[in-house]
C-alpha cells in the first residue's frame, strides 16, 4: 500500500500524520510550536520529524511523497517557502532541505490552499467545480476553485481575505495596517482581541488571561454565549456577522456554486448555524449546494491537504 507522509504546520501547532491514497489518516502525532520564523519553522518540523518516525513510525513500509502545508506565501512550483508575513520574510527551499534529510520526495503549499486541494479531491470537489473554501482558525483565508482550478494570483497572494473589512466596527488595528478586518473579529486570534477590548463594556464570568501570550479559550466563549453570558454574546454575534458579511462578500466576486467552511471556529457547528442566520436569500440565492461545513474533519482538513499535497505532486510525477 502506498502512504503519503504529511505535516501541517499551522500558527500554534505542527501536525504530522501519514495517509492513504483515499486521504484517510492512519496515524499523527501533533506539536506545539508557539510563535515562529521560518528557520525557527524548520528546526521544528525537523525536531518533530525525527521524534515522529521514532515513537510512530510508518505504517508499513515508508511512504512515497511528503507533503507539507505552511501559513503565508509560497511558490509550490520551485516549493519554496517565500514568507510567513511581511515581518517574516525569509525565503527558503523547504522541500529540498527535506528531501535530502529524510530520502522522501518533498512537496510544499500554503496551508489554506492546500485544504482546499483536500476538499477539490476528497470533498465537495466532488459534486462542484466553482467553490469557496474558508478556514476559520487560528487566522481566516479562503482557497478559491473556479471551473475546477485553484486560483493562485500572480504573487501566490490569493484567498488572504482575512484582510477584509466586513462592516462590524471594533476599533481594532489590524496588522496589515487597516481597521476592523474580520480575521480581527471572528478568527481565534480575533475573539481573543475583541475580548480584551470589550471587557469593561459587558458583564462576564469568561476567563481573559492576563497574559497577552495566552488567548481566551474560545470553546468557553460559545459556552458562556449559550448561558447568556452579555460579554460573549457580543463576541459571537461579532463575529457570525462579520463571516456572514465576508461570506456574502466572497459570493459577489466569484459567483460559487458552494461555500465550505472548516478550522477550528467551525468545527462544533455552533458559530455556523449563527453565520447561516445572517445570510441574504438574494444574495446566496445560486449557491444551490449551500454554505456548509466541510464533509472531511475540519480539525484535521489541514492534514488531509498536506497529505494531498503530495498525493496530487507525486501522481503528475508518476504520469
Amino acid at each position: 500500500m502506498e502512504t503519503y507522509l504529511a505535516l501541517d504546520l499551522g500558527g500554534t501547532k505542527l501536525l504530522i500524520g501519514e495517509l492513504d491514497q483515499h486521504g484517510n489518516i492512519l496515524r499523527y502525532k501533533k506539536y506545539d510550536t508557539g510563535y515562529f520564523n521560518q528557520q525557527a519553522a524548520l528546526d521544528i518540523m525537523k525536531k518533530s520529524l525525527d521524534d515522529y518516525i521514532k515513537t510512530i513510525g510508518w505504517v508499513d513500509k515508508k511512504p512515497v511523497a511528503l507533503g507539507v502545508g505552511v501559513i503565508g506565501r509560497v511558490d509550490p512550483n520551485e516549493n519554496i517557502w517565500l514568507q510567513i508575513d511581511p515581518k517574516r520574510t525569509d525565503p527558503i527551499p523547504l522541500a529540498k532541505e527535506l528531501t535530502q534529510l529524510y530520502g522522501i520526495p518533498c512537496y510544499i503549499d500554503n496551508d489554506v490552499k492546500s485544504a482546499t486541494l483536500a476538499a477539490l479531491l476528497f470533498g465537495f470537489g466532488k459534486i462542484s467545480n466553482n467553490f469557496i473554501y474558508i478556514n476559520v482558525g487560528t487566522g481566516i483565508a479562503a482557497g478559491f476553485v473556479v471551473d475546477g482550478q485553484l486560483i493562485r494570483g500572480s504573487h501566490f497572494n490569493a484567498g488572504e481575505v482575512g484582510h477584509t473589512q466586513v462592516g462590524v466596527n471594533i476599533g481594532l488595528t489590524c496588522g496589515c495596517g487597516r481597521k476592523d478586518c474580520v480575521e480581527q473579529i471572528a478568527s481565534g486570534i480575533g475573539f481573543d482581541k475583541c475580548a480584551r477590548l470589550l471587557r469593561e463594556k459587558y458583564e462576564t464570568k469568561l476567563h481573559i488571561p492576563e497574559e497577552v501570550s495566552e488567548k481566551v479559550d474560545v470553546k468557553k466563549v460559545f459556552m458562556l454565549s449559550q448561558e447568556g453570558d452579555p460579554l460573549c454574546v457580543q463576541l459571537v454575534e461579532n463575529a457570525s456577522q462579520a463571516l456572514a458579511n465576508l461570506i456574502m462578500n466572497l459570493v459577489r466576486v466569484t459567483d460559487p456554486d458552494t461555500v465550505v467552511l472548516g478550522g477550528g471556529i467551525v468545527s462544533d457547528g455552533y458559530i455556523h448555524t449563527k453565520v447561516l442566520e445572517k445570510l441574504n436569500p438574494t444574495t446566496i440565492r445560486f449557491v444551490k449546494n449551500g454554505v456548509v461545513l466541510t464533509k472531511l474533519n475540519p480539525n484535521f482538513i489541514g492534514l488531509i491537504g498536506a497529505g494531498a499535497v503530495a498525493m496530487n505532486n507525486h501522481q503528475k510525477t508518476e504520469v
